[in-house]
């Protein structure tokens, strides 16, 4: 999953001593390199496409002063070179450090000039940390060194692929009258990304995890290519979205590269189901996510706290932000004593084997495998459009009742993933789904790009349908996702007998040659075009049967043809006339014991 918070000045000393170099306690006076090698986590690496503009290349080496500059105060990398060298040309201290500076500088926002300088706080950045699924986890810290490196690698396809999404798809900046109107980017994002092996538990349990700490300064698409900042709402809102591609990466390149499947595993009961490698014990997963348990403990607490307060179960948005309240809550503090990793590794298959034995540990690949098989043996992993819009819409509707795309795009992607299973999905497959819901089942409501679920679209004409489907959005005493799922499940049962009726009404005329019509995505027409819409069939109707009046005499055409082939060999294997004895029977006589078939000569031949 993806967990993102704001970087703001004063934030370095998190950064600086905590993130760039583990989750462990960085000495005083203790270089950053230094502190990586002895903590035994790899130094930071720069991504994105936005590192030409400030002279950087992706896979550089972040160093402590960069990102001092550049997340620190929103100046360049290279800051104390291009500053000394217009001090050298004459210029004025003020005027050397602002032409560092990318974009507005951090003051202007405590200036007292300012508006709402008192409620505007600066961003300098996003805090991204990519974490894969547990059982990833387990199969990382407790198989072989050769398993490790291809679970790593798959992790950083996954996470980049990620990040080019974003900065493709989603980043935008600011752009004219107050920052009302959003462009996007010029070159890219510039991130910093830096790479951890445990996590903050007290027992320091296997966490393989990457912090992408994003600048907010980039570019924007002028002729000068002026610096700006990234809209933060925009990237906040896509933020589920990128979490839902994130596994669904990570889930086809560790298929695609060890040949394991995924299953859906429930951690809550009427809660999302999260996708596991198939055939890792569950108990491992209790041994590796003891923070988890700590995090779920104080969950339930503050679950009851708002029930008794509110009436009524948390929702979405109310779920995730009660979670980070229970994660700071039960947030440790960070451990001084640093460990590599072959030590980590040694003493996470010590601990894994004295709870659960050697055979559990040792057999953790064999066991993957097999299970992998039996998943590809009663698992289809074909992807029907309709029926998955259907399954997104029923779901979102029922979780949030008015929504927007990024909404539907992140079900569109746990939607496959459910689905596939780590197979490899067709690009572009999980906006073809969104479009489709968009066109065939929404409607728009309110503002800001909202719309809700056309429920004349969804729900059939029947009444014993509706009042089967309409209680289920409405029943308060279920959880929303279980309401959601049995949405879901009785409106693809419908398309399904929609779809028998049809192929065993088709019996029925079996003279008559379908014209398959090409599938697309169309709006249903309003009362007011009614008119025009029958003048659209009929139309339809009338090109519908001159197509298959073409079809009828191709066939015939064909048909004709081959009969000219079959007589033409007939006459090729036909034996020569012989002379007649003169004993002979008549011609017309046939002899005794002996049926001629329908058809076909006595010789064998084809008449």
């Amino acid at each position: 999953m993806i967990s993102q918070t704001p970087i703001r000045p004063g934030d370095g000393r998190y950064l600086f001593r905590g993130v760039m170099v583990g989750d462990g306690h960085r000495g005083a006076g203790t270089s950053l390199r230094a502190a990586q090698d002895e903590a035994g986590v790899p130094p930071g690496v720069w991504k994105g496409r936005g590192l030409a503009a400030v002279g950087l290349t992706a896979g550089d080496v972040v160093t402590e002063r960069q990102a001092e500059l550049l997340l620190g105060e929103g100046r360049h990398p290279d800051a104390d070179r291009i500053e000394s060298e217009l001090l050298a040309q004459g210029k004025s201290p003020a005027r050397a450090r602002r032409a560092t500076v990318l974009g507005r500088p951090i003051e202007h926002n405590r200036s007292p000039k300012t508006e709402k300088a008192k409620e505007r706080i600066p961003w300098l950045g996003m805090h991204l940390v990519f974490r894969p699924p547990p059982t990833a986890h387990i199969a990382w810290a407790l198989m072989g060194h050769e398993i490790r490196l291809v679970l790593e690698l798959c992790q950083d396809i996954a996470r980049d692929k990620t990040l080019e999404w974003l900065e493709d798809a989603v980043a935008q900046i600011r752009w004219k009258g107050g920052g009302k109107h959003r462009a996007g980017v010029r070159d890219g994002l510039i991130v910093a990304v830096f790479r951890h092996y445990e996590s903050r538990a007290a027992d320091s349990k296997p966490l393989l995890h990457d912090h992408a700490l994003v600048s907010i300064r980039a570019r924007r698409p002028d002729e000068k290519g002026t610096w700006g900042n990234l809209s933060a709402d925009s990237m906040l809102a896509h933020i589920v979205a990128a979490d839902t591609l994130f596994i669904l990466f990570f889930m086809e390149e560790v298929s695609a590269r060890l040949g394991w499947a995924w299953e859906p595993r429930e951690v809550t009961p009427g809660r999302r189901p999260v996708m596991e490698i198939a055939g890792i014990d569950q108990r491992l997963i209790g041994w590796q996510s003891t923070r988890r348990q700590q995090i779920e403990d104080a969950m339930s607490v503050l679950t009851a706290k708002y029930e008794k307060k509110h009436g009524h179960a948390p929702g979405e948005r109310a779920g995730y932000a009660l979670g980070c309240q229970a994660a700071d809550r039960t947030r440790p503090h960070k451990r001084k004593e640093l460990r590599s990793l072959s030590e980590l590794r040694e003493r996470w298959r010590e601990s894994a084997i004295a709870a659960f034995g050697a055979d559990v540990v040792s057999r953790l690949a064999e066991r993957a495998r097999a299970a992998a098989a039996a998943v590809w043996a009663r698992v289809r992993p074909v992807v029907d459009v309709i029926l998955a819009a259907v399954d997104v819409v029923a779901v979102v509707y029922v979780m949030r009742g008015a929504f927007k795309r990024h909404h539907l795009l992140a079900e569109a992607r746990r939607h496959l993933s459910y689905v596939l299973r780590g197979r490899p999905h067709q690009r572009g497959l999980d906006e073809q789904i969104v479009q489709r819901v968009i066109d065939d089942y929404t409607r728009p409501v309110g503002r800001g790009r909202m719309m809700t679920a056309d429920l004349r679209a969804l729900y059939p004409r029947d009444t014993d349908d509706q009042a089967v489907l309409r209680p289920l959005t409405r029943k308060r005493t279920a959880p929303l996702y279980e309401r959601a799922r049995l949405a879901a499940g009785a409106l693809t049962a419908r398309v399904h007998a929609t779809r028998r009726s049809d192929r065993l009404g088709s019996r029925t005329r079996p003279h008559t040659v379908a014209v398959p019509d090409a599938a697309r995505s169309r709006s249903r027409p309003s009362r007011t075009d009614r008119k025009a819409g029958r003048g659209q069939e009929q139309g339809t109707d009338v090109a519908a049967l001159e197509q298959t009046r073409a079809t009828i005499e191709a066939a015939a055409k064909m048909a004709a043809k081959l009969q000219d082939g079959v007589r033409e060999r007939a006459a090729a294997l036909r034996p020569a006339p012989q002379p007649t004895p003169a004993a002979s029977p008549p011609s017309h006589t046939q002899q005794p014991n002996v049926q001629q078939t329908p058809g076909r000569t006595p010789s064998g031949g084809v008449a």
